[in-house]
């Protein structure tokens, strides 16, 4: 079922994003000669609880679809760094909040047909306040504090639009015993 890669050339090179287009031979011998590939790191995500046991989000612009998106905390994964250790950092940076525990969730895939990343979820407990957010240049985020019932609500009512954020949630609640189907 795999496929070959004839050849491949770079088309498109940024910190955050590299396109490539690759030619194929698939098993039964055909090419396919225009398959763009997205290349992206890493990313991690946390459905991050306080110490009483409320949810840690953010609000903030994407440009993608022009929207104010409310979301779980977390971003790209450095060159070298642990998807637990840019988990704890991402927290730490947008949200100011540190947490007593990270325990990992899994990993998905946004898009295993066109980008070569996955996002790494995990469940952040213990949470508690410790420093003011240090934020890029280019973010500007608001942070948000849900009780659980109030995150299940904005899930229910399609407030919450990223994907992988609304996986990684579901893991979480599944792992804490609060996803009832």
């Amino acid at each position: 079922m795999k496929w070959q890669v004839v050849s491949s050339e770079k088309l498109f090179s940024a910190p955050w994003l590299n396109v490539r287009k690759d030619v194929c031979e698939l098993p039964d011998g055909r090419k396919h000669s225009d398959y763009y590939i997205l290349e992206y790191p890493d990313w991690a995500t946390a459905f991050a609880l306080t110490e009483d046991n409320k949810v840690v989000m953010v609000r903030q612009y994407r440009h993608g679809l022009g929207v104010v998106s409310t979301e779980l905390p977390g971003g790209v994964i450095d060159n070298n760094e642990k998807p637990e250790e840019a988990i704890a950092r991402e927290l730490l940076e947008e949200t100011g909040y540190q947490f007593h525990s990270i325990e990992k969730l899994g990993k998905v895939a946004p898009n295993p047909a066109t980008s070569t990343n996955y996002m790494h979820m995990f469940l952040a407990t213990g949470g508690k306040k410790v420093a003011e957010q240090k934020l890029d240049a280019t973010e500007d985020v608001e942070i948000l504090i849900h009780s659980i019932d109030e995150f299940k609500q904005l899930l229910r009512e399609n407030k919450i639009v990223q994907s992988l954020h609304i996986t990684t949630a579901m893991y979480a609640l599944e792992k804490l015993g609060l996803l009832t189907y």
